[in-house]
């Protein structure tokens, strides 16, 4: 299943949210910091939130508006945090400064969490981590590079997105 994520650091993101779920698409939105910014998410049509770290505001805010939120963590403690404000997943950032074994090894204490990597996860990587135990991969620059958006270069960022939604088919190298 694919989803989509905006960050709050989209000028104009929930302009762009609204218009997106206005035309039928289940987008949420990431780097949400505060309650403020879930509530304003949600209203523009948000399916989701995501924060990078645990944000019990954000959480509580994602609960009342019955919206799931993807908490972030790194650490075995930021997770059990994570689970305990009731993440509907939690992201594990930055994925890359563990690396795939790092998803095998939280499973080990939290067998049903789930993990979802974030930060330096990229065509080269993506069917590791998730044979590893990510329930889900983000892409972030490694597929949609600011030269390129800046460029306004979308056949690249295509061809980008293209490989790496083809190596989440792929086995695991």
């Amino acid at each position: 299943m694919h989803r989509v994520e905006l960050t709050f650091t989209t000028p104009e993101v929930t302009v762009h949210l609204a218009a997106a779920a206005a035309a039928g698409h289940r987008v949420g939105v990431g780097t949400v910091l505060t309650a403020d910014q879930a509530e304003r998410a949600v209203a523009a049509g948000a399916a989701f939130l995501v924060t990078p770290g645990c944000r019990p505001a954000v959480a509580a805010a994602a609960q009342a508006a019955g919206v799931p939120a993807v908490l972030g963590a790194l650490t075995p403690t930021e997770v059990a945090e994570a689970v305990d404000l009731g993440a509907a997943a939690v992201k594990v950032f930055p994925a890359r400064a563990f690396g795939p074994g790092y998803f095998r090894d939280l499973h080990g204490p939290y067998p049903d969490v789930p993990l979802v990597a974030s930060g330096g996860v990229n065509a080269g990587n993506a069917a590791d981590f998730l044979a590893h135990g990510a329930l889900a991969v983000c892409a972030g620059s490694d597929v949609v590079p600011a030269d390129a958006v800046a460029a306004g270069d979308w056949a690249r960022i295509t061809r980008l997105a293209a490989a790496f939604t083809a190596a989440c088919r792929r086995p695991a190298a």
